[in-house]
């Protein structure tokens, strides 16, 4: 794919204005970088690139998060058997992103977002019995797939929350292994990326500057945090995922 710096002046105005509202959104919700980010840059390219374009800034947004995040030790102590699954399924996914063609997985990507946000809906017993019966058995299923949603549409939450929402888990504790999840999910991307010649290191570096303005914004949100009303920014945020899948799949079948 071209850098960034071939990129027209409007486009990267759009890039940045897009980098600095998933930071936001991100220090004020403790996740959903990837997720805000990723559908938008897709309206304005495929998902490919789109994911390429947020592997750099991703990690950096995630490693900060984990930092001041506070007992990190603790919560990648207990679940790191989650994060093992999820690399092993976002090295399937990515491998399937660089060989299939994009387009289609927009549709996926909308897909994933309408299951994020009708989470509440879903009936949940079966998942209740396979966390007690077979703990690690639940944990590699729903890393795997989370994993494989991560290489090829950029989201693994919607997965995760269906999970730690049966789990007992503190919500500090589930940020952390989110953040956790996702770094590792970028880097296998990067590597996988990298040898296939999809990305080099010039490209790379190129959205560095993107990282910085999400972590400006990630700070900011991390103040706003415990001065906002969640629950309002939740329903905001609602709204803008709803808005995020339409244009998805209205994008698509426009191709035709």
């Amino acid at each position: 794919m071209p850098g960034i710096d071939d990129l027209s002046p409007t486009t990267l105005i759009l890039l940045a204005v897009i980098f600095l509202f998933a930071g936001l959104v991100h220090g004020t919700l403790g996740v959903g970088f990837p997720m805000t980010a990723t559908p938008l840059l897709a309206l304005l390219t495929d998902v490919r690139s789109a994911i390429i374009i947020t592997i750099l800034p991703t990690m950096a947004v995630n490693i900060i998060s984990i930092y001041k995040g506070g007992r990190w030790r603790e919560s990648l102590g207990k679940y790191w058997p989650l994060a093992v699954f999820v690399s092993i399924g976002s090295i399937v996914g990515t491998k399937a992103l660089i060989t299939i063609d994009p387009a289609p997985f927009k549709l996926l990507l909308a897909a994933v977002i309408l299951l994020y946000l009708n989470r509440g809906h879903l009936k949940t017993r079966w998942l209740q019995g396979l966390l007690v019966g077979h703990p690690r058995m639940a944990l590699m299923i729903f890393g795997l797939v989370a994993g494989f949603l991560a290489g090829t549409v950029n989201v693994m939450v919607p997965i995760l929350f269906i999970l730690f929402l049966e789990l007992d888990t503190t919500p500090t504790a589930m940020v952390q292994v989110f953040n956790m999840c996702f770094i590792t999910a970028k880097v296998n991307q990067t590597l996988i990326f990298s040898y296939s010649g999809t990305m080099n290191g010039e490209v790379l570096l190129s959205t560095a500057p993107l990282a910085v303005l999400g972590i400006l914004t990630l700070l900011v949100g991390m103040n706003l945090r415990l001065r906002v009303n969640a629950q309002t920014y939740r329903a905001w945020m609602k709204g803008f995922l709803w808005v995020m899948a339409t244009g998805l799949v209205v994008q698509y079948f426009m191709r035709f």
